[in-house]
């Protein structure tokens, strides 16, 4: 067997990273074992040996699950063999791909319960409440740059219903003196160009306007690092766009730049993963607005916007 492979390489550095308890580690550690057996078998596509992303696709997980599942990819015999693993194996195995694919920024396949794909309900107004109160908690604590991003993101979502695009589009001229409102340009999904201008502002609640202070705290010295931004919702780490120079490298850009959509909707997967908040957020963004949309409509102030972009 080789030693490793470059997409296992990346997968010990993202374990090392995930903030979970000793049980559910050794889970990990179980499948990380897992894929490693099935890539030097040769029973995964050759791109997932070299890429995280493709070993976490679905063409590369499913057939490491049915293998897993058979007991061919155990670390050592039971009983002279490889017996199946249990269900309740099964059902961990189905988790910790989840949580894996989540916190790499991916979606959940949700793999439990025999391949079964569970119902996503929209949350209900108890669910939207617990939810305020976790992010009251989360102010009143030490938080990281991402957990400060993510609280003031959900705060925002909760009191007017953006969508995705529509919060990347925020520039500081859309937030009111003492973040008392924000402006909402309307970006409908399927709108046209010329539809795409109207607005509104939308008064913040005190728990909004707190998460939103105290992100700009940390936007602000972001953004001196990448020579300023109107932007609110910039990045928190290096990255580059993908080009790559004569040399073969790809160009980083430092912390603080703008926000695309993807990278909005990948810090709310993992942050999701990340924070434990399975149990009050939903899988997607799409899905936290229209449960605010269905429980409380957010009502617009009668005051105009301000003309800035």
């Amino acid at each position: 067997m080789p030693d490793t492979f470059p997409s296992i390489t990346t997968l010990d550095q993202l374990l090392e990273e995930l903030p979970v308890g000793e049980a559910r580690r050794r889970q990990l550690g179980m499948v990380r074992g897992e894929l490693y057996r099935a890539l030097a078998r040769g029973a995964l596509p050759i791109a997932a040996r070299h890429s995280l992303q493709r070993l976490l696709a679905e063409e590369a997980l499913r057939p490491y699950r049915r293998l897993a599942e058979s007991g061919t990819l155990r670390a050592r015999r039971v009983k002279g063999g490889y017996p199946p693993t249990s269900e309740a194996t099964n059902e961990a195995r189905a988790q910790c791909i989840d949580l894996l694919r989540e916190s790499y920024g991916l979606p959940a396949l949700q793999l439990g319960a025999g391949g079964r794909v569970p119902p996503q309900p929209t949350p209900d107004f108890g669910a939207l409440a617990a939810l305020r109160r976790q992010l009251d908690q989360y102010l009143g604590e030490a938080m990281s740059p991402a957990k400060a991003r993510l609280t003031a993101v959900l705060a925002i979502v909760l009191d007017a219903a953006p969508r995705a695009g529509e919060l990347v589009a925020m520039r500081l001229s859309h937030i009111a003196p003492d973040n008392e409102a924000v402006y909402i340009r309307r970006r409908p999904q399927h709108g046209t160009e010329a539809g795409t201008s109207a607005g509104d502002w939308f008064e913040l609640s005190p728990l909004t306007r707190a998460a939103l202070g105290r992100w700009l705290g940390v936007r602000e010295q972001l953004v001196q690092r990448a020579h300023g931004t109107s932007k609110v919702w910039v990045s928190l780490h290096p990255n580059h766009d993908g080009v790559l120079n004569e040399d073969g490298r790809a160009t980083l850009r430092p912390p603080g730049m703008p926000l695309e959509e993807k990278g909005l909707l990948i810090s709310y997967r993992s942050g999701r993963a990340r924070y434990g908040l399975h149990a009050l957020l939903p899988a997607k963004l799409e899905q936290l607005r229209r449960a605010v949309l269905d429980q409380a409509p957010p009502v617009a102030r009668d005051t105009g916007p301000a003309t800035a972009e």
